[in-house]
């Protein structure tokens, strides 16, 4: 049976939560962005889109783009609980959802959708009531794997429901300019363009791989592959025993190590305790990047000895991190989860005294981070997950 997949996802949310926390805002070219010269713009909202702003512009171009334009530093913590509300909604119908980051998710309704009359009932019955529950607006893709699932979701906004299957890829996909292919950066597109990939249609019946390899790496043939509508990624949810993971979306694309080694501090002690908690210790520490051009790069190691103290987490991740980042380059999202999990023997044989060594440390690098680094979560990050709003 095939799948039928959701890609849900909350339309400019940062902009609208800010118009339900301020009614007063409805309607005006409104932006969410930090305060410094160097910020750029998380969010805007529809209104503002209207005079060409758009997410990772810097903020002194948007404000000459607009006089009128209203600048929201952003309320964290509205964001996440409304975030919450949201998962809590997709979660009220399956429990096999993938959080893709604060305003956006996967969710497998193949079991689901076959309790309704008609299949896109149940599209428009939650997205009626995301709307009415939270306030906010969300687009719906429904696809036969989540790469279409996605693209699906962006065909539309707000507030659309797109169905894509791979009999429809020829005409509602390969149409599209190739930047609008999700995995295609921004830095990627002049490079595809100079050897004549236009569209995601070109990509799609490109043969040469020798001359597109350079461009895309090794993940040249899941591209192509995914242009012709295939994609076997399987969901990565919180549900699965299997693994344990932790990540945030920032609110402005960050390239200050510091700040990201901090992040990663504090990523590890937030997976840590979640581990404690379960009571697993892993072989496997993994990193995922996301750049602010919506590249992933995820990597991982496999240790000789299981793991769970959160300075031995944030070791094996800022070596990840040191190894696979581009430098220079603005990241988005972070994540460390930890999987192959040791047996329940070996688990119960660790010390958990130990983390009292942990802690020492977590209180210095605070510190250190107070003393000469601004706050890195408070200040510039929200809660989960993979990829960023838009």
């Amino acid at each position: 049976m095939a799948h039928v997949y959701f890609h849900i996802d909350l339309n400019a949310f940062f902009a609208n939560a800010e118009v339900l926390r301020d009614p007063s805002l409805k309607g005006k070219p409104l932006v969410v962005s930090g305060q410094t010269r160097r910020s750029v713009v998380s969010t805007a909202s529809y209104e503002a889109r209207k005079f060409g702003i758009h997410s990772a512009m810097p903020i002194a171009e948007a404000e000459k783009l607009c006089r009128d334009l209203e600048i929201i530093s952003g309320h964290f913590e509205l964001y996440r609980s409304l975030s919450s509300q949201f998962m809590s909604i997709v979660r009220s119908y399956t429990p096999l959802v993938e959080q893709a980051s604060i305003d956006e998710c996967y969710a497998d309704m193949t079991d689901v959708i076959g309790r309704y009359k008609y299949p896109l009932d149940l599209a428009w019955e939650l997205q009626k009531r995301v709307l009415q529950e939270t306030g906010l607006p969300c687009s719906i893709g429904v696809a036969p794997n989540l790469f279409l699932a996605k693209m699906a979701s962006e065909m539309k906004k707000p507030m659309g429901i797109t169905v894509l299957r791979i009999r429809d890829i020829q005409q509602k996909m390969w149409p599209l300019p190739i930047s609008e292919m999700r995995g295609i950066g921004r830095k990627t597109v002049p490079y595809m363009k100079e050897i004549g990939i236009h569209t995601i249609g070109d990509l799609a019946r490109w043969k040469n791989i020798s001359e597109l390899t350079p461009i895309l790496g090794k993940n040249t043939e899941d591209m192509i592959k995914r242009a012709n509508g295939l994609d076997y990624r399987e969901l990565i949810t919180d549900y699965d025993p299997k693994s344990i993971g932790v990540s945030e979306t920032l609110l402005e694309d960050v390239t200050d190590y510091d700040e990201i080694r901090g992040l990663l501090r504090t990523l590890s002690r937030r997976l840590s305790e979640r581990m404690k908690k379960e009571m697993k210790a892993a072989y496997r520490v993994s990193v995922r990047i996301c750049y602010y051009d919506f590249r992933n790069t995820d990597r991982s190691v496999r240790l000789d000895y299981p793991v769970f103290r959160s300075e031995d987490i944030f070791l094996q991740a800022i070596s990840l991190f040191d190894q696979f980042y581009d430098e220079g380059d603005s990241v988005r999202l972070l994540g460390i989860s930890a999987d192959d999990f040791a047996g329940s023997a070996a688990v119960s044989q660790m010390n958990l005294f130990d983390e009292a060594e942990d802690d020492i440390t977590d209180v210095i690098e605070d510190l250190n981070r107070q003393m000469g680094i601004r706050s890195f979560v408070k200040a510039s990050s929200l809660v989960k997950s993979d990829k960023y709003e838009s």
